[in-house]
């Protein structure tokens, strides 16, 4: 009975070993997840970052450059109010134009870019 007994309690301990490595697998998979998404979530943030910056100074220079031009045009029609309509037409025109013609090709654009940077 004795040999028995020790068989059961070898099998316990073998099964209490092997559910202690299957947990501490799980738990290593798990932070091993987390660490990939971060490294992951951190690669799309600083890349995205020096993209913003770049974007925000173009869009400076351009509201700049759209003023002037409104101002010039509006100078040359007589009437200052003139020359901003213009401008803010013709950027009603392009906005249409994007909107109902490249919306969906400028949307697969950035799908793609986001799922490069994600599989990188």
């Amino acid at each position: 009975m004795k040999h028995r007994e020790d068989g059961m309690e070898g099998n316990a301990k073998l099964i209490e070993s092997l559910y202690e490595k299957a947990v501490d697998y799980g738990v290593t998979s798990f932070e091993l997840v987390k660490l990939k998404a971060l490294d992951k979530t951190s690669e799309v943030a600083s890349s995205f970052l020096p993209n913003a910056i770049v974007f925000v100074v173009l869009a400076s220079f351009l509201l700049l450059v759209n003023v002037g031009l409104a101002l010039w045009l509006g100078e040359i029609l007589g009437k200052v109010f003139l020359g901003l309509f213009i401008v803010a037409g013709l950027y009603g025109v392009i906005a249409l134009i994007l909107h109902f013609f490249l919306h969906h090709w400028m949307k697969k654009l950035f799908q793609n870019y986001i799922i490069k940077l994600m599989f990188k």
